[in-house]
């Protein structure tokens, strides 16, 4: 089996924000993936994906919606971060110049070996630690 592909948080909120039906129809088809076993993702994203759509999705979902959606995800393996891996993040912010929570999600892509991190918020095409961001939105 392959490595392991990375999805940043923002996959996950679109495949749950219906405001833009493109975004959203790639999202799903790659959480698809995901649910599958194609992909590994971080407590963090799991936290991110909830706080956002909690706090910043109008109308805001129904937390039992929101809870539902985790309990559905629950089938992608998770990166649980350490102290380690908060080191790492600031390593990834010093050589790269990302934010440290971006660092965050650097260094758990790659404690799972994940070659390829989906994300809109990082540089497409930039390469961390040895995991190359794609964004699947362009």
């Amino acid at each position: 089996m392959p490595d392991p592909d990375f999805p940043d948080t923002n996959i996950l909120v679109y495949a749950y924000d219906p405001s833009d039906r493109q975004k959203q129809r790639i999202a799903r088809e790659l959480v698809r993936k995901a649910t599958d076993g194609e992909s590994t993702i971080s407590t963090q994203v799991l936290a991110e994906f909830a706080a956002t759509v909690l706090h910043k999705m109008k109308p805001a979902p129904r937390a039992e919606d929101v809870a539902a959606v985790l309990d559905a995800l629950a089938a992608i393996p998770i990166v649980r971060p350490d102290a380690e891996m908060v080191r790492r993040a600031v390593e990834a912010h010093a050589l790269y110049g990302v934010h440290f929570y971006d660092g965050m999600i650097v260094a758990a892509a790659e404690r799972a070996h994940c070659p390829r991190i989906w994300s809109e918020d990082l540089n497409a095409g930039q390469a961390h630690f040895g995991s190359t961001v794609e964004n699947p939105f362009l």
